[in-house]
């Protein structure tokens, strides 16, 4: 049947706008509901009920988590945190009101909770894990994975004035605002440490107690401990452990690659409205780490001294420092060898931002560079490609002289590289990724995936509620990170293919998505109740979606947003033959009972600013 579309031009009354009068296109061709549609719909209410039953049982009526709280990176306040962080994603998604209510029930109860935490063996947390609400020192691995939860709080609540509050005035401890935290050095570029915070860089070597904090009483289980998941450990004894696990952790001084992950939080308070501090930092500080690596043979430098010199602060060794290229130690917890390289963990977000802030390609370019360095050195080792994963003395941490790649590895980072092909969408960079997966429904070639990867988070749901309700630990037998590996609220799969988007890691960026969806009825973000939504296809200029009303009964309207934050430009929507002109970041779709339509969106990418709020927002929150 040929489908029928009426297009409406909405009149707006917004002053002072060059944006086109917004398009609401009307559907009411019917399409039974396909079997992913009606999956998508239940997998949002079954993981927005497995959050309320999540946090009836780990959370207090303040919002404190249920479990010992300690100082520390191996199960300190970012794991405590990090327990909710895919919620305020999820509640973006078309999650339940209350997922967003008790993530921010649990975040004020959080910064209460740490901030009653004292340390004796560290400084760091001796008044509080705390000050000004963000953590006093810590390195952007750590940081990174507590902020996740907040940073897309704004995708549901940028109208709220505490997340407002709280995202600039986090950003400011990063761009130079506040005195008592002088993190950024404007003359060099750099931010001065691995350890950054709300009370500033720290300057001096790290002890094994700042990173592992006080001993504590207790049996509980060590998740950071290999082969010990299933033990009770007595906390007070395995203490030399995990400062033995901690005991080369100790460069601190100067910029790392890690740091960029600090550019989230000015790119979100940027997209608030538009403050032209926030993007010109994030540019400015991007662009030193581009300008170097570019100098430094396309190697991310994973040190940079505090004279602003790639590898200053080790004598020009460009891949020296905790968490570098040539981090190779011995922990002392496993007795072994350990290879903890993260260069791309902070580089991805922080290129990946500049990009959402700047639209231009060259940022991906020097991410695509560095892949490119590794690949040259590729070999087959017993019938395995291999690429190396270090780079300096293979020996590490006893020096010798040495400089070469080593420590070949079957990881040969095809999330990453998928990555850049999804910000580039250059067909080249295909070349080292496997066609499996989400990718391959997007090439044509595994129509079934989108229900069997709703058919294993269905699997993974039910796992989760099963260990929830078989939970053999008590609230002071359980640490920090035993909640977070329990949360049921899964994301992933939801947000390719409802949104054609992708997550960044452990340090999440600016989210990356080819639509975002909002309730223009009930005012929020998110899928409307009955609608479901499939991204089938994406290429540099157009975006193929189906949208589908399940309800038999009752209309729908769901507004349609090129972008994450708005940052693609719709030009025209084609529906059933019919091409409509539209000129802006978004359109309405109403949904005839019982109809759907498959919608191929012609845009350009990255020609607009982010934005966090909703398009009926965007204007008044941008003028303030």
């Amino acid at each position: 049947m040929t489908p029928v579309i009426r297009v409406l031009l909405v009149a707006t009354l917004l002053a002072c706008t060059l944006h086109a009068e917004p398009v609401t296109v009307v559907v009411d061709t019917p399409m039974p509901p396909p079997e992913w549609a009606l999956m998508e719909r239940q997998l949002l209410d079954a993981n927005s009920r497995a959050a309320e039953a999540f946090a009836e049982k780990y959370l207090d009526s303040k919002g404190y988590l249920l479990h010992y709280p300690r100082w520390g990176t191996l199960d300190g306040p970012d794991d405590a945190i990090e327990t909710f962080h895919t919620w305020t994603l999820f509640h973006a998604l078309g999650g339940s009101d209350s997922v967003l209510e008790l993530f921010k029930k649990a975040l004020e109860g959080h910064y209460q909770q740490y901030k009653e935490l004292r340390t004796v063996k560290t400084d760091l947390a001796k008044d509080g894990a705390y000050h000004k609400e963000f953590v006093t020192k810590s390195d952007w691995v750590h940081t990174g994975e507590g902020i996740r939860g907040l940073l897309y709080q704004g995708l549901s609540d940028w109208n709220d004035p505490q997340f407002q509050r709280r995202i600039k005035r986090f950003a400011g401890l990063y761009i130079g605002e506040d005195p008592d935290a002088p993190n950024y050095d404007p003359e060099h570029k750099i931010l001065r440490s691995i350890w950054t915070g709300s009370k500033g860089p720290m300057l001096h070597r790290a002890t094994a107690a700042d990173w592992v904090g006080d001993p504590g009483q207790g049996r509980f289980h060590m998740l950071h401990s290999k082969g010990r998941r299933e033990q009770m450990l007595d906390l007070e004894e395995h203490y030399p452990k995990m400062l033995a696990h901690c005991a080369e952790y100790l460069d601190s001084a100067g910029d790392h690659p890690l740091n960029l992950g600090s550019t989230s939080l000015a790119l979100h308070a940027y997209a608030l409205n538009h403050e032209a501090k926030y993007r010109d930092w994030v540019l400015e500080y991007v662009g030193a780490w581009k300008e170097r690596t570019i100098a430094n043979g396309g190697n991310i430098p994973s040190n940079i001294g505090l004279d602003g010199t790639i590898g200053g602060e080790h004598g020009g060794r460009w891949y020296k420092g905790t968490y570098g290229w040539n981090f190779t130690i011995f922990d002392g917890e496993i007795e072994q060898v350990g290879h903890r390289n993260n260069f791309e963990a902070g580089s991805w977000p922080g290129f990946s931002n500049a990009l959402l802030l700047s639209g231009d390609q060259s940022y991906i370019d020097v991410l695509r560079g560095q892949m490119t360095n590794l690949y040259e050195h590729k070999k087959v080792v017993d019938g395995k490609l291999m690429i190396p994963r270090m780079f300096g003395d293979p020996r590490g941490y006893k020096y010798t002289g040495r400089e070469e790649w080593y420590e070949w590895s079957t990881r040969l980072y095809t999330d990453r590289l998928f990555q850049i092909y999804y910000w580039s969408m250059d067909r080249d960079d295909l070349e080292n990724i496997p066609v499996k997966g989400w990718l391959a429904f997007l090439e044509g070639k595994d129509p079934s995936y989108p229900e069997k990867a709703l058919a294993a988070d269905f699997e993974r749901l039910r796992g989760k509620i099963e260990e929830m309700r078989n939970d053999p630990t008590t609230p002071d037998t359980r640490l920090a990170d035993w909640a977070m590996r329990i949360n049921p609220v899964g994301t992933d799969t939801l947000l390719n293919l409802m949104n054609g988007g992708i997550n960044g890691g452990r340090i999440w960026g600016g989210l990356h998505s080819r639509v975002r969806y909002f309730d223009p009825a009930k005012k929020r973000a998110g899928l409307p109740s009955d609608v479901a939504s499939l991204v089938e296809r994406m290429t540099d200029d157009e975006t193929v979606v189906t949208l589908v009303n399940v309800n038999q009964v009752d209309a729908r309207a769901v507004t349609v947003q090129m972008g994450a934050y708005g940052e693609h430009q719709l030009v025209e929507v084609e529906i059933g033959g019919k091409t409509t002109p539209v000129d802006d970041s978004h359109l309405t779709v109403r949904l005839e009972p019982g109809s759907g339509a498959r919608l191929t969106f012609k845009v350009r990418r990255y020609a607009n600013q982010p934005a966090l709020a909703a398009p009926w927002d965007r204007e008044a929150l941008l003028a303030r």
